[in-house]
């Protein structure tokens, strides 16, 4: 395969997602005049006057423009390319239009990407292991992200079982002989130890390696180890750990390690897969875009428009470690106050503990906004950051410009976020100028967040949500599809009631107000809305939280009219301090509708109102309701999928408007009683008689959903119902069926879509030749087979993937013999199980993509893109 070189980006074009055209997006003011328009190209010159003829770079069109923004609009029309940044790009209350707009937007049909990365080529065959190949990189470059063809890349890493070491105050203590190797290892303050909890995700820097121990670096480790849900002492009863980041952890395909002292970026792609044909990119920044004045002199009147910004990796967890709190926040440094004996007297939580919870710090953003007003995103895509993608009013120490909070009248509508490392986007603080502004120019307010889609982001920083809004006034999270994420779906709300007028009682048991402020004020969370989302495949990695989820009193906010699926545990979950709230009208499909936590009597979760809202399992977590006056009113629970017209009425306008969807979008093919996609055209689609099926087409994307029981007939199942769009004799005896399953939304663990071939598939039941490969909703991927030619599949061989994100599936033929693999990007394809060979195969077969719910009574829309049939 060629070498990609030209402007348009791969993982727009790998999406098939139809271009919008920027300018459309936000109009200009009425009757005003015609705006300046200045050009800028990846080509430009920092010279000049940024003419069509003679476009300039992004640095130089900022120089340019501001002498312009006085007589009215302004617009910077970036054309098709790469912009390859050197640093981050800073705008200030200069660079804003005040009271006028300037506008940073694609050329009509362009598609730019801002990026942070520069391109890796100039791969070799490396000794460093089988399949391994080495390139050059910049001496001294660090990285914890590396993006192949759109994608994170994962780093070199090994799973430890529990057994194989022992938490301890300094470090770990080897418990399996296998592992002796490690203390030979070079670069050993480069390995890391990561931990997956009931709600953090944690990493600690080794510091050095014996036969029998893992010395960790500090303070990294202690602030890993004492708090909530430590490393030793998590909720979760058996957590999960690694060993990240050495060389000789290099070993399955598609990971990669960098040598910065060396100069080396090494990469394992799959068999026969030369890396110089594959696009990968190596980021340098750690941040791209910085907008922020001060709350005298903020920045106003800027938007971006149609512009795909990529290519960063922050490198804060590599020194300071990453010792997760929740949802984004972590703690660093050193503490005097921590008593000698934290490891096991603070592992769950201790006053100290308690005093410091007024000094974490935040996950910084690649698109920072604070002190800034009238700033729009429309139409934009954020990918391969290495961080929380939009940041919006964060903490002082999240932000570049040093100056944060104060973002007011900020607009994200209608962008991508996927394949990030964190949030998709993070608003609001939580350290005490966030909920308690001793200027009150400081105050989050009136924040915009509609019809975003955010797709497989947290990637790296597992315990973030989709979306964080934490202490803001006037947050409206309107008409998003938020989806495989490992934790929540949407979070509002910080700091577990303490900074609520009158503090929370639970904090004061545990002595926090000895060290901090008991306020009597109110704080800054409130009047904000959560309507029409679409959110689902959430909790892919976490036990604890919930898929909307919100803590601390936030009066006059209002849940409404959002429509939850294929989620786990809890659907709406209100946890401690949550107060003076209304959910109301919302769908939950699936995992457990409510929960409201009042356990304790002296709890604030109290005043909620929660009523008129459908679901149809799981139940009502409600303790101490009336003690606490929070009000469950005509809740319905239905059986399967007969939600009533009300109920229809949510799921339908959920999610967002079609202008906007992609193949990522699950509402764009619609669902039981809403407007649905075009019909399929170009290929032929069959459902099982005995269930019923849906087929969906928008471009080159499919939706099927076929509520069939099973495809397996081993062990007298006899299970083969599912709805499948194929092409009739398009297989032949060398063959290829490839597809990406965009996401599989069926709730049973073991529900399949993927690619399907056999002699004729309109004759369930009976037709030989019989094999596919799928992606199951829980359990991997897997290719089954029927081997004795009686029409029903019967053997398998799996693979371990993480299924809460795209995958591509292939199978293909030669003759009799036939392959089955999957692949993250497209084009490192790893094989599942070995080659067989299906004697009853015709020489001409059908092929095509399928699905089934593994449940006969309901299903949801699983979705395809990538569909390519060859046969030669």
């Amino acid at each position: 395969m060629a070498r990609r070189r030209g402007s348009r980006p791969v993982l727009l074009s790998l999406l098939g997602a139809a271009a919008v055209i920027a300018s459309a997006l936000i109009p200009l003011k009425a009757n005003a005049a015609p705006a300046t328009v200045f050009y800028a190209a990846p080509d430009g010159k920092d010279a000049g006057h940024c003419s069509q003829s003679q476009p300039c770079s992004l640095e130089r069109a900022q120089h340019v423009l501001r002498p312009s923004i006085k007589h009215g609009d302004v617009t910077v029309q970036l054309a098709d390319g790469t912009y390859r940044l050197s640093k981050p790009l800073s705008f200030d209350a200069g660079d804003g239009g005040g009271d006028h707009t300037v506008h940073w937007a694609a050329a009509p049909g362009a598609h730019p990407v801002i990026t942070g990365a520069s391109a890796v080529s100039g791969w070799t065959k490396s000794d460093a292991g089988d399949g391994i190949w080495v390139a050059k990189s910049p001496a001294g470059l660090d990285t914890r992200q590396l993006y192949v063809n759109g994608t994170i890349a994962p780093r070199a890493s090994i799973r430890l079982a529990n057994s194989d070491v022992t938490p301890t105050a300094t470090g770990l203590t080897i418990k399996n002989p296998a592992l002796s190797y490690l203390a030979a290892l070079p670069d050993q303050g480069r390995i890391e130890f990561e931990s997956l909890g009931d709600f953090t995700n944690r990493y600690s820097p080794v510091q050095s390696i014996s036969a029998s121990e893992i010395t960790m670096a500090q303070p990294a480790w202690d602030n890993n180890t004492w708090g909530w849900d430590t490393v030793q002492n998590s909720f979760l009863a058996g957590p999960s750990w690694y060993l990240d980041n050495s060389l000789a952890f290099l070993t399955q395909p598609g990971q990669w390690y960098i040598d910065p002292q060396g100069g080396k970026l090494y990469y394992k792609p799959a068999a026969g897969v030369d890396p110089n044909s594959l696009d990968i990119e190596l980021p340098r920044l750690q941040s791209l875009i910085s907008i922020g004045g001060t709350y005298d002199k903020p920045v106003s009147g800027l938007s971006f428009e149609g512009i795909q910004f990529s290519g960063t990796s922050w490198l804060g967890p590599s020194t300071d470690g990453y010792a997760d709190q929740q949802n984004g926040l972590f703690i660093k440094g050193s503490y005097d106050y921590r008593p000698a004996d934290a490891f096991t007297s603070c592992s769950r939580g201790c006053e100290m503990f308690e005093r410091a919870r007024t000094s974490w710090f935040q996950e910084p953003s690649a698109v920072q906004v604070s002190a800034a007003s009238r700033v729009s995103f429309t139409g934009n895509t954020f990918t391969n950051l290495g961080s929380t993608a939009l940041g919006i009013g964060q903490d002082t120490n999240a932000v570049a410009t040093g100056v944060g909070y104060g973002a007011s009248s900020i607009s994200v509508v209608g962008n991508r976020f996927m394949e990030d490392s964190g949030h998709g986007v993070a608003i609001g603080g939580v350290l005490p100028d966030a909920h308690h502004p001793s200027d009150p120019r400081m105050t989050n307010k009136d924040i915009l967040i509609q019809d975003n889609t955010i797709d497989h982001v947290s990637v790296d920083y597992k315990d973030n949500s989709g979306i964080l809004s934490t202490y803001v006034t006037n947050a409206q999270i309107l008409h998003n599809e938020v989806s495989n994420v490992p934790y929540d779906g949407i979070d509002t709300g910080y700091g577990w009631g303490i900074n609520d007028a009158g503090g929370s009682n639970d904090y004061v048991d545990r002595g926090y107000y000895k060290w901090n402020t008991l306020y009597t004020t109110p704080t800054t969370l409130k009047d904000n809305r959560v309507e029409g989302n679409l959110v689902h495949n959430t909790k892919a990695r976490f036990a604890d939280g919930g898929s909307v989820y919100n803590l601390s009193a936030s009066p006059g906010s209002v849940v409404d009219k959002n429509y939850l699926f294929n989620i786990s545990g809890v659907g709406l979950y209100l946890d401690e301090g949550s107060r003076s709230m209304i959910y109301e009208n919302n769908v939950v499909q699936g995992g457990s509708f409510v929960f409201t936590n009042a356990y304790s009597l002296r709890n604030n979760t109290s005043d909620n109102v929660i009523r008129n809202n459908w679901y149809n399992s799981g139940g009502i977590s409600a303790p101490n309701a009336a003690a606490h006056n929070n009000q469950l009113i005509n809740n319905v629970k239905v059986t399967g999928t007969n939600w009533p017209q009300g109920a229809l009425d949510v799921i339908c306008a959920s999610g967002v408007a079609p202008q906007y969807r992609t193949s990522l979008n699950a509402n764009q093919f619609g669902f039981t009683g809403c407007p649905v996609a075009a019909p399929v055209k170009g290929y032929a689609t069959t459902g099982s008689s005995a269930v019923s099926s849906y087929f969906g087409q928008a471009g080159d994307a499919f939706g099927i959903a076929a509520a069939g029981a099973d495809v397996w007939g081993a062990g007298g199942q006899r299970s083969d119902q599912f709805g499948a769009i194929y092409r009739a004799g398009s297989f032949g005896g060398d063959a290829t069926v490839s597809a990406r399953v965009v996401s599989v939304n069926d709730s049973n663990a073991s529900a399949k879509s993927g690619v399907m071939v056999r002699n004729d598939i309109t004759k369930a039941g009976s037709s030989a030749g019989y094999a596919v490969v799928a992606v199951t909703a829980r359990n991997g991927v897997v290719f089954e087979w029927d081997a004795n030619g009686d029409g029903y599949l019967d053997t398998e061989a799996k693979a371990s993937v993480d299924v809460f994100r795209p995958i591509w599936v292939k199978l293909a033929r030669t003759g009799t013999t036939f392959t089955a693999s999957y692949s993250y990007d497209g084009a490192n394809y790893v094989p599942i199980g070995s080659p067989v060979t299906l004697a009853s195969a015709a020489a001409t077969q059908d092929a095509g993509i399928f699905s089934t719910s593994h449940d006969v009574s309901q299903s949801a829309i699983n979705q395809f893109d990538g569909l390519t049939i060859t046969s030669h």
